[in-house]
């Protein structure tokens, strides 16, 4: 008992006066999952006619069973030539009644039909996360003092997208899903799915946050085909995979960051401007240290350089000494706040810089002259312009 395909021109020719019944159903188009034909009395006779549009499974039911399927489109002819023998002779229409009703529990003996299952892609599905989701961004790594590695912002962050599906597995969508309603609508499917596909994104945001994939928070909408091979890779949609139904299409239309998040990325973003500038200002500011230190005849006029640097800098370089050489001044990544990227080598130089002076220092103690700044080693006058010094 099945479907028999048949020639495409039987349709137009005398074989059509042969057909009992002709079965179709119209397009399902994208709100449909499901349908249900069959004939007024509820019964598929031989030779009867089962037309499949494209796009279409059609699903033979006789009595809970089935029968045939099929997904290729066509014409095709119903055969039921291999009904049980026992139903012919003398008392062949009792016989059919008597075993239809013990065998289906008093029902009639054959409740047949065709189960028509939309094949097409089903377009237009959209998804938001309802409230802000946690994202690892390592666009705005945070530098970690204690072990010298870096860690990713963390920010909240809304997506809206859309997404779309197909029914690859008609037998387990029908048996966990539809059943034998007489129409099955994608709205009675699609509020469970979308909470599924939200829950399967999340786990997607965890893995493109991960330290493997670093993935900046503003390009997610850039990133389509790298989240939908995540997901297929990692299977983040099992469940809607067990209803026979797979996700063909993702795609991430908006990313929105919270409040709070698009301050810690503001702050980041000045935070780094200004320790920009002031690591160029330490640079120079330990140049100078260095370079008085080494200098003897003009050392004290270095250093009074230094001073006015200092002062011309608004005293940024004395809080950045500070914080160089003291840095639980500075901000702690456990705070997800950025701290001086230049302070240790703005400390190291502005240490050398020192020890060198001192070292120079002890070699005779020598005095300098207030006048041209060359060094006197303790005379009475000054070996170079003259000037009384005592």
């Amino acid at each position: 008992m099945g479907l028999i395909k048949a020639a495409v021109s039987a349709a137009g020719s005398t074989l059509h006066d042969q057909w009992k019944e002709y079965i179709r159903c119209d397009d399902l188009g994208q709100d449909i999952l499901m349908k249900r034909v069959s004939t007024p009395n509820g019964v598929i006779s031989k030779n009867s006619v089962i037309q499949v549009a494209p796009g279409q499974i059609a699903v033979v039911f006789q009595n809970g069973q089935i029968l045939d399927a099929t997904a290729e489109e066509g014409i095709f002819t119903f055969d039921e030539s291999t009904s049980p023998s026992f139903f012919a002779g003398q008392f062949g229409d009792v016989f059919k009644e008597m075993w239809g009703r013990f065998t289906y529990n008093g029902g009639t003996f054959k409740e047949q039909a065709v189960f028509y299952i939309n094949a097409k892609e089903i377009m237009d599905n959209k998804f938001g996360t309802p409230a802000p989701v946690p994202f690892q961004d390592w666009s705005h790594p945070i530098p970690n003092q204690m072990t010298g590695t870096m860690s990713p912002l963390r920010v909240e962050v809304k997506c809206f997208g859309k997404y779309t599906f197909k029914i690859t597995d008609p037998a387990i969508f029908m048996s966990r899903i539809a059943g034998t309603a007489e129409e099955y609508r994608k709205d009675e499917l699609c509020e469970q799915m979308r909470s599924e596909v939200i829950g399967a994104f999340q786990n997607v945001l965890n893995e493109l946050g991960s330290a493997q994939h670093k993935t900046p928070v503003l390009e997610l909408p850039s990133r389509t085909d790298e989240i939908k091979s995540v997901m297929d890779e990692k299977v983040f949609d099992q469940p809607i995979r067990d209803r026979g139904i797979s996700l063909l299409g993702f795609v991430v239309e908006s990313v929105t960051l919270d409040d709070e998040s698009n301050r810690k990325i503001d702050n980041y973003e000045l935070s780094s401007n200004q320790f920009m500038q002031q690591g160029t200002l330490t640079g120079a500011y330990a140049n100078a240290v260095q370079d008085a230190a080494k200098n003897d005849a003009g050392a004290m006029n270095g250093f009074l350089g230094v001073g006015m640097m200092n002062m011309a800098s608004g005293g940024v370089m004395g809080g950045v000494v500070n914080q160089a050489t003291n840095p639980q001044n500075g901000f702690s990544s456990t705070t997800n706040q950025a701290y001086d990227p230049y302070a240790n080598q703005a400390a190291s130089q502005l240490n050398a810089a020192q020890a060198h002076f001192n070292a120079s220092q002890q070699v005779g103690n020598p005095s300098f002259c207030p006048n041209c700044g060359v060094a006197t080693n303790g005379s009475n006058f000054c070996p170079n312009c003259g000037t009384k010094l005592k």
